[in-house]
């Protein structure tokens, strides 16, 4: 153990990491979500004047929902108490409600309630919180790192507001950590220095999380002498440098900007894209699978040989691993991305499950139907049915392959680009031998 661990460690104190000695103790302190706590803000003017609601703090680690929780009870003068999704379940939530209703019973202070991780709580366990959300018994606080309206109950949500909090700049982390040498006791004691430099490359190390910066900045001053050398720093970084959350908000998030920039027919930004969630850690098979979805989806037949480029890929990934197979991978990215763009079967298969929920199960019409054995002949199985090769174009004039009911519906639309161009102007001469032809299927064909 470092000796300024130790020096922490020594008998009747109490060690506490930076990031905690640095939490901010007012308003004026707090650096970072500006767009919810400058001057004039809503958030800002209901700290202020106590007029407190309950609330959901939505955003990455590090940024400061638990810090915001605390300023809050602080500034507005009222109890504060502090559960963990991770390590409570519902008796600890029913003995923090008991002290809060006996803590305004004695003193008519209200508590605040800080749920951390709250998104990890199940349903019935959220639901536990709605009555006394209700009464006023508690003001709710939960704090999570995933999507609110995915993670938590409709109920809950209706009842508190949702605070979005970004990820810190570069320059934001700078002036945490700038605030940190020039203040905390335990760094001005070991007279530590560190250049502008130093701090950037620790602030971009962090990727927006300024507890990760303060832990770095505290691990990096325990090891150095007194000045931060750079050279301490990329043995402390290794090749660790960006925050990727594999299963969250943020991997959602950039492998949606991926999609859309295919879709967009970008291709720097779709490698940029790739890239990061590659650069982060992300699996390349989970973006070679999600490459294969963007050319049925978003190319179709308007280019048909993105999905066999998207295909080869995925195998290409499966048989070489990284990094040849990633190559691969970000080639098919770059192809999707400049190739013709059609989303006609997406939207003819939406299209058509929508009339499927509406109509039910439609029988087989007779003609089309097998007849493999005399019984079902006999029952009309296959009757009147016409030999599309016996036709001129393989293709049987005026006849229809659906139910009665839908006949006439047309789902499938090409679009005049790539080669769908081709497959529209072929279905157009095929409709237009339909409308000419004197035998009609259903008399709606008329």
């Amino acid at each position: 153990m470092s000796q300024g661990l130790l020096d922490n460690l020594e008998p009747g104190r109490s060690y506490q990491p930076l990031a905690s000695r640095m939490r901010p103790t007012n308003l004026e302190e707090y650096i970072g979500q500006s767009h919810l706590l400058a001057p004039g803000k809503p958030l800002r003017e209901a700290i202020e004047s106590s007029q407190l609601h309950s609330m959901i703090l939505w955003g990455p680690p590090g940024v400061g929902k638990t810090t915001i929780a605390r300023l809050i009870s602080c500034v507005c003068d009222v109890e504060f108490q502090s559960i963990s999704a991770v390590l409570s379940g519902v008796k600890d939530i029913r003995e923090a409600i008991e002290i809060a209703k006996q803590q305004r019973s004695v003193s008519g202070r209200k508590t605040l309630l800080f749920v951390d991780e709250v998104h990890r709580f199940n349903k019935s366990q959220q639901d536990a919180f709605l009555p006394h959300v209700e009464d006023g018994t508690i003001i709710f606080v939960g704090a999570t790192t995933e999507n609110p309206s995915f993670e938590l109950n409709n109920a809950l949500l209706s009842r508190a507001r949702i605070y979005k909090l970004e990820s810190l700049t570069d320059s934001q982390l700078v002036e945490v950590l700038q605030q940190a040498i020039a203040s905390d006791e335990e760094l001005q004691r070991k007279e530590i220095k560190a250049t502008p430099e130093v701090l950037t490359t620790i602030a971009r190390g962090a990727d927006g999380d300024a507890r990760r910066a303060l832990n770095i900045l505290e691990v990096a001053s325990d090891m150095a002498e007194e000045e931060i050398q750079p050279e301490l720093l990329g043995q402390l970084f290794g090749n660790d440098m960006r925050r990727f959350d594999k299963g969250g908000d943020i991997f959602y998030e950039q492998i949606s900007a991926l999609h859309k920039a295919v879709r967009g027919s970008d291709p720097d930004a779709s490698l940029y894209w790739f890239v990061r969630m590659i650069d982060g850690g992300c699996d390349p098979i989970y973006i070679a699978r999600r490459v294969v979805r963007m050319a049925s989806e978003d190319i179709g037949n308007a280019d048909p040989r993105a999905l066999e480029i998207a295909l080869n890929a995925w195998s290409v990934q499966e048989r070489l691993g990284s990094p040849e197979g990633e190559l691969a991978i970000a080639q098919a990215v770059a192809y999707l991305a400049v190739a013709a763009k059609s989303n006609a079967v997406y939207t003819a298969v939406g299209e058509i499950k929508q009339v499927i929920a509406e109509t039910g199960t439609l029988e087989v019409p007779m003609h089309i139907r097998n007849d493999p054995t005399a019984m079902m002949t006999d029952m009309g199985y296959g009757e009147d049915y016409r030999y599309a090769h016996d036709f001129e174009d393989a293709f049987v004039p005026g006849e229809s392959y659906v139910p009665e009911d839908i006949a006439g519906r047309q789902f499938y639309h090409p679009v005049n680009r790539g080669l769908e161009s081709k497959i529209q102007e072929k279905l157009g001469y095929l409709r237009q031998l339909n409308d000419a032809s004197d035998f009609k299927r259903y008399p709606r064909d008329n």
